[in-house]
């Protein structure tokens, strides 16, 4: 006689660690967001009750906004008035950072009325280390080369109008492609900038524009006709 074998029990299937954590997750969600929803109906409740404070800080934040507008509107006078009396002389500008350099020349040009005038100089700047476009809707592009013993360190050299000559019109749309330096340019330097409609303001020439108030297109010969008429035309 056979015995029956008793039924095998049926194992119930634990979920999975990742299921596990899934369900943890859900859960802590759940919980932040109660007490989130909480917290929220509290402050709202409050604020109904105590109206007063919300006015409160609506008049600080208009005076505030009223305050930072004030401090912003006197920063741009003081800029103005501070663009439209920029001056350097040589020995400063041979003190400085050629990085400094850069935005000397910058400003400069938004001393001239340039007042989209901008430094892209740096790394892969492609021969471009200042751009600006003057009132006479003239598109400038400036190559700056600062040396920081003057007119003692090394001149500057076809070279380095090659590099401009390459890229300021092709690359960066240049009416006017300029290399400004406070030091010396070699004879062949200037010949070349002559053959390929470059401006060279030189050690000479910069002291005239930085010192002075006159703008750089008028120290520069054969500079393109204005691109539209304004009323400095």
């Amino acid at each position: 006689m056979t015995r029956r074998r008793p039924p095998a029990r049926r194992r119930t299937r634990r979920p999975s660690k990742r299921q596990q954590q899934k369900d943890a997750q859900l859960i802590a969600f759940a919980v932040v967001a109660a007490a989130v929803i909480g917290l929220v109906v509290m402050v709202v409740n409050w604020l109904l009750a105590h109206w007063w404070v919300l006015l409160v800080a609506l008049v600080l934040a208009v005076c505030g906004g009223i305050g930072w507008l004030h401090n912003r509107q006197q920063q741009t006078r003081w800029d103005a008035v501070r663009t439209q009396t920029l001056r350097y002389g040589l020995s400063q500008l041979d003190a400085l950072h050629y990085a400094k350099f850069e935005e000397a020349v910058r400003d400069l040009m938004r001393r001239d009325g340039c007042q989209d005038a901008q430094r892209v100089g740096g790394g892969g700047d492609l021969g471009a280390d200042v751009k600006a476009t003057d009132p006479l809707g003239r598109r400038w592009v400036i190559q700056c080369k600062h040396r920081r013993n003057g007119a003692r360190g090394s001149a500057v050299g076809t070279p380095d109008l090659q590099v401009l000559n390459g890229t300021a019109r092709p690359v960066h749309g240049a009416d006017v492609a300029v290399i400004v330096t406070n030091g010396r340019v070699t004879r062949p330097a200037v010949d070349f900038a002559k053959q390929q409609r470059l401006h060279v303001v030189d050690r000479q020439t910069l002291a005239v524009w930085a010192s002075g108030s006159r703008p750089l297109w008028e120290l520069l010969r054969a500079v393109p006709p204005p691109m539209r008429p304004t009323s400095l035309s």
